[in-house]
């Protein structure tokens, strides 16, 4: 079995999604990032707007649109702590 992230996604109201993932994407204010199981640690800010992108195993994917907050990668996984986050809707191309 692929293995996973957890990872957390945390307004300042409310935990808005928690879970296993295979891949977490987030554009920084050091431009787009991309964090698989077993990166290494970091903290970075969340560019504005941004978005993150939960890719779940399976090949599904969620999207929140965030404004500001941080990226946090650890070993016990990642955490978004986000000023706000929206789910995208799922747009049909």
């Amino acid at each position: 079995m692929a293995q996973q992230l957890h990872v957390e996604l945390v307004a300042v109201e409310e935990k808005v999604w928690s879970g296993e993932a295979e891949m977490v994407v987030a554009r920084t204010t050091e431009g787009e990032l991309g964090v698989l199981p077993g990166h290494a640690p970091l903290l970075g800010q969340l560019a504005e707007p941004g978005q993150v992108r939960i890719k779940l195993a399976g090949g599904e994917q969620v999207s929140y649109d965030v404004a500001g907050g941080f990226l946090s990668v650890s070993a016990d996984g990642v955490t978004v702590l986000a000023e706000s986050a929206t789910p995208v809707s799922a747009q049909s191309h």
